[in-house]
């Protein structure tokens, strides 16, 4: 019994990130509420380990662990959204809260299609709340046009098709299979992470640094499309 309770409790604890996130996002406390989405995803990843290791996997963890993704990397990413979109678009925002039903709707499939063992079909919530999560934290100063916040809308409805898209997406399950593909996404990480906190030194400005999760994310999405556009042999 005792086995099944630790990753169940490690998925609550992503579950109380999530849910302190969107009390952040409230708050107008962005760049703490991307903390704890980033918290999320820690215990997101050590639930699903521990349960290997205890070799104590449950139906209800696995119910309990898409709950609280959609929390974690549904709701909080996209209220985090509306409420750094709000000031400008007034409650047309609330247009981003739509990323919350297309992140449940991506979960939903998840659980249900025996594909994605050691990759994905479409962008995986996580990388979605990690994207939106630092383009939240930059100062209102980027904003300095109305349409750059609709262009951010559309970017999120982009986000919901992509999330629920037939397209591939490799997962570091698989790295024996894609070893070169993800050793050079990795790579691609480090030069953009080191330039975003280069950037962030130089300006003093430290939401620059929790940009360049946004930046990782963006490079894996278009390497991903490269991957998924290339001629099949």
């Amino acid at each position: 019994m005792m086995k099944r309770i630790i990753p169940d409790t490690i998925t609550s604890c992503n579950l109380l990130c999530g849910s302190i996130s969107v009390f952040l996002a409230t708050q107008g406390a962005f760049l703490w509420a991307f903390v704890f989405i980033l918290a999320g995803a820690f215990f997101d990843f050590f639930d699903g380990l521990s349960a290997r290791l205890l070799k104590a996997p449950s139906p209800i963890g696995i119910q309990l662990d898409s709950l609280a993704d959609d929390i974690t990397f549904g709701l909080a990413p996209s209220m985090m959204l509306f409420c750094w979109l709000r000031p400008i678009l007034g409650w047309w925002a609330g247009l981003a809260l739509l990323m919350a039903a297309f992140s449940a709707l991506r979960l939903a499939k998840f659980n249900v299609d025996e594909r994605q063992h050691d990759s994905f079909i479409g962008l995986a919530t996580p990388a979605n709340a990690i994207f939106w999560g630092g383009i939240c934290c930059m100062p209102y100063a980027m904003l300095r046009f109305d349409w750059m916040a609709w262009a951010l809308i559309g970017l999120s409805f982009i986000s919901c098709y992509l999330l629920n898209a037939e397209i591939p997406f490799f997962s570091f399950k698989g790295f024996k299979r894609d070893k070169v593909v993800i050793i050079s996404f990795l790579a691609g990480c480090v030069i953009l992470i080191g330039y975003c906190i280069a950037k962030a030194v130089q300006l003093h400005h430290i939401e620059f640094a929790f940009f360049s999760g946004t930046a990782c994310i963006l490079w894996y999405v278009v390497l991903n499309l490269l991957l998924a556009c290339r001629p099949k042999k």
